[in-house]
């Protein structure tokens, strides 16, 4: 258990040190975790012996649900809407295109049958938002023509579709008779979309109600609210036939783009999460790999990489973007855009767990396509986003994602006016407020009030000023000193210490009340000083 342990802590801690290394030099951080997968598994350097595609499918499979309700909870509607119906219409119709043109090219020039040729098109067709936005982000790249949004909604909301296809075929290939696989999918496609969509709606509106009527009591616990939300909008409708995938989405982004406490919050809590499960899956990948098994694999997942994204995806973007007269520098963006990731992986796990046999390595293939894609495609997006002229200096890829706010961030603060104080007795027009502050309102025998010019500041007053904040949180450095019986500070005042360079008291707290002191402040036996060092 201990030896365990040990090896997740040193995965976790390479992974996150990969990470940073492969921000600066430019490469996606996933194609890392692949490597360090392969390095760890049976036949790397450690190797640790690791081939149960049960375990894995199950790990994956609860991984995939929490990036799925995060890149529905993750995108910011108010950018995306402009661009939802092209969003939408590409993760659909588009994915079912690429779908099928990837499995006749597996049955007509790899000699794949043609259930396994159109299921390994099931299983690449849908593209990784992580994937896409670990380049944009580390690379703070805009797109002109909203193409950052159309991308993200596009490759968060294809992957239930992919899954769908996918569930169908390994359906088809279980047995089913020519004459009843019509019927049936037909019927699994109604389920999938009609039960993953209902049942998506209605616990996104169940959770939003418990949400705005009940507090939690202890903090935290609002943050696992939403992870048993995101698992309930798996299985309830997976658990009748659903889509729980496009469930999860669903609840994600109704969830996410609606007010609700503390969302910001969460949101910098799922991006951890989620960076944690895309970390895992990767890993998990390379981990589950034979590289003397690669080479069998190594061409025909070459050929179908190619024809992926040169032919298959162009091709399903040209057909439903040219009559919205999109242009052809955007399509072609959007083609070489379409990294393959996660949900890849995991459907490939699934197919190879689905109960037929297959004639071709599957999985090996799956890994060594996103394998290209990510460090092909990922690597060189930047490169061929300038390339099309398509790179929006003036705009902020952030806007894509609900951790950004458009409003300046706004601080209030609070001034007791006491006797001494040069505010009282004064008109608040006559006021020497710093530039950039606003008296906001004052407080007065327990009533808010308003002010306006001719109102008279009185002794006992609590104003409140409102500033802009501070955003630059790294340059603070706090810490705190008790003061103590025989502290060299206590019964001197504040221009008496002999402080640090460049530090400055801020605060002290004397039992309930923060005192923001002058130089005549005196520090008193039991103040706790609070200190910043720049």
């Amino acid at each position: 258990m201990i030896q365990l342990l040990l090896l997740v802590s040193l995965v976790i801690l390479t992974c996150i040190l990969c990470n940073r290394i492969t921000t600066k030099i430019g490469v996606p951080m996933l194609l890392a975790f692949i490597l360090l997968g392969m390095i760890f598994g049976s036949e790397g350097l450690f190797r640790i012996p690791f081939d149960d595609f049960q375990f894995s499918e199950t790990l994956c499979s609860v991984a995939l649900i929490f990036i799925m309700f995060y890149g529905g909870f993750g995108t910011r509607w108010k950018a995306a809407r402009p661009i939802a119906g092209k969003a939408i219409l590409l993760s659909s119709a588009g994915t079912i295109i690429t779908a099928l043109l990837a499995g006749l090219f597996c049955h007509f020039v790899l000699r794949f049958s043609m259930l396994e040729g159109l299921l390994t098109g099931a299983v690449l067709a849908s593209t990784d938002a992580a994937s896409v936005f670990s380049v944009l982000r580390s690379q703070k790249l805009s797109l002109k023509y909203n193409t950052d949004s159309l991308l993200e909604v596009e490759s968060g909301s294809n992957d239930p579709f992919a899954y769908m296809l996918t569930i169908i075929l390994l359906s088809a290939m279980n047995g089913t008779s020519s004459q009843s696989l019509p019927v049936q999918i037909i019927s699994t496609a109604f389920s999938q979309v009609f039960f993953g969509v209902i049942l998506g709606v209605a616990i996104a509106c169940a959770a939003r109600w418990f949400l705005e009527n009940f507090k939690f009591e202890t903090n935290g616990f609002d943050a696992a609210f939403m992870l048993a939300a995101a698992v309930l909008a798996y299985a309830l409708p997976s658990a009748v036939g659903g889509n729980g995938y496009l469930s999860a989405y669903l609840v994600g982004i109704l969830l996410g783009n609606h007010s609700i406490p503390n969302k910001k919050s969460l949101v910098n809590f799922f991006d951890g999460l989620t960076s944690l499960m895309q970390m895992l899956i990767f890993f998990i990948l390379g981990l589950l790999s034979y590289p003397s098994r690669i080479a069998a694999a190594w061409v025909p997942a070459l050929a179908i990489a190619l024809f992926l994204t040169l032919i298959a995806r162009p091709l399903a973007i040209g057909i439903l973007m040219t009559p919205m007269r999109a242009p052809m520098r955007q399509q072609a963006l959007i083609s070489w855009a379409g990294l393959r990731g996660a949900a890849s992986i995991v459907f490939a796990i699934m197919a190879v767990m689905g109960g037929t046999a297959l004639e071709h390595d599957l999985f090996h293939i799956v890994f060594c396509v996103v394998l290209l894609s990510i460090s092909i495609q990922g690597t060189l997006l930047p490169w061929f986003a300038g390339k099309m002229e398509m790179i929006n200096k003036s705009g902020n890829v952030l806007t894509t994602f609900n951790d950004y706010t458009e409003e300046t961030d706004i601080q209030f603060i609070s001034i007791q006016i006491n006797e001494q104080h040069p505010w009282a007795s004064r008109h608040v027009r006559d006021l020497d407020l710093p530039p950039g502050t606003l008296l906001v309102f004052l407080r007065r025998d327990g009533q808010n009030l308003v002010p306006k010019g001719d109102t008279i500041i009185e002794t006992g007053d609590a104003l409140v000023l409102s500033a802009s904040a501070y955003t630059g949180e790294d340059d603070i450095h706090l810490h705190e000193v008790l003061i103590t019986q025989f502290h060299e500070w206590c019964g001197k005042t504040v221009k008496e210490l002999h402080l640090p360079k460049n530090s400055l008291i801020i605060l002290i707290r004397r039992g309930e009340e923060s005192i923001i002191p002058s130089g005549q402040t005196q520090i008193l036996m039991g103040d706790m000083i609070v200190i910043n060092t720049v």
